[in-house]
């Protein structure tokens, strides 16, 4: 998902702006490390599992015994069948598997159409880099989403998770409540961003459109000619412009997890969305960042929550 040179216009922009570059990672002060895990199953089996990496290489690794497992709903281990795509959390170096989601998948943007009595087809605009997608809401599906989601209109936002399932992803849960406006009607900002801040709080997010295992976010507000993105620059929350690159110190208010994260693209459809997040406490409106699936795992995220509260600073 990222653009091209990202470590080197960290470098070139903290040089130019007298500074030292950050390094990414986790904050040594946040506990024992939380590792984030992908690959496919090349075999599972109650207590191991053994899949295969983004790189090729094939990895054996221990199922604790009090392991979680997601796929559209709670399984077991032996659940899960050769070939399913997974997202793990692992300790001790990335050898003991405590949760597991798996298929999982993340749909956002606005609404084109809506279609179907029963099980509903819905075509999303998941801005100018995500393109156009076509999700399924199956029949036992659809009171759930509507709950959360009750404008199921063409110009209204949508956000839900799901699974992969035959070629198809299938939407199972709402990822957050829908905004009460359309897509294009976002609320302003405050009047200016105020220089001092030290630290914004609001929303974090994650989204599927990222490389496997790629840690990073994507961020509202970075120049549109720079990310080469027409709806960048949106956003309730009073959030500075910064470059691609430019790294973010990330807190998890809710773990209090703490990482440096580099901004790898543009977080255009994140900023429509002026909700708040209610894991612990509310958040402030607006979201903030939209972090690539291991990163949001490694804070302590739970992918299918959708959301936690955060403040960023530059890192």
């Amino acid at each position: 998902m990222g653009y091209p040179s990202i470590e080197r216009r960290r470098v070139l922009a903290a040089a130019a702006l007298g500074r030292e570059a950050g390094v990414p990672g986790p904050d040594p002060g946040s506990g024992d490390p939380l590792h984030a895990v992908t690959g496919t199953i090349l075999d599972v089996s109650p207590h191991l599992m053994t899949i295969e990496r983004p790189d090729g290489r094939a990895d054996r690794l221990i199922i604790a015994p009090w392991a979680t497992v997601w796929r559209g709903a709670e399984v077991t281990p032996a659940d899960l069948s050769v070939g399913t795509r997974v997202i793990m959390r692992t300790l001790r170096e990335r050898k003991v598997v405590e949760r597991i989601w798996a298929d999982i998948v993340r749909v956002n943007g606005t609404i084109l159409s809506v279609e179907g009595r029963k099980d509903l087809a819905v075509e999303l605009d998941c801005g100018p880099h995500r393109g156009r997608r076509t999700v399924t809401i199956p029949y036992r599906a659809t009171g759930r989403l509507q709950v959360r989601h009750p404008q199921f209109e063409p110009g209204y936002l949508f956000d839900a998770i799901g699974i992969r399932q035959d070629g198809a992803t299938l939407v199972l849960l709402p990822a957050t409540s829908q905004p009460t406006y359309p897509a294009r009607a976002v609320p302003s900002a405050p009047p200016a961003y105020a220089g001092v801040q030290p630290r914004i709080s609001g929303t974090a997010t994650w989204s599927d459109a990222f490389d496997e295992e790629e840690r990073g976010l994507a961020y509202p507000m970075v120049e549109r000619a720079d990310a080469a993105c027409p709806d960048a620059g949106v956003s309730c929350a009073g959030l500075p412009y910064l470059a691609l690159g430019s790294l973010l110190q990330v807190r998890n208010s809710c773990t209090d997890r703490t990482a440096n994260l580099p901004i790898v693209a543009c977080g255009c459809v994140a900023g429509r969305f002026c909700d708040r997040c209610v894991e612990c406490g509310t958040s402030e409106r607006g979201r903030i960042v939209e972090l690539s699936p291991s990163s949001y795992v490694e804070l302590g995220g739970e992918l299918v929550k959708g959301c936690f509260n955060v403040q960023i600073g530059l890192g």
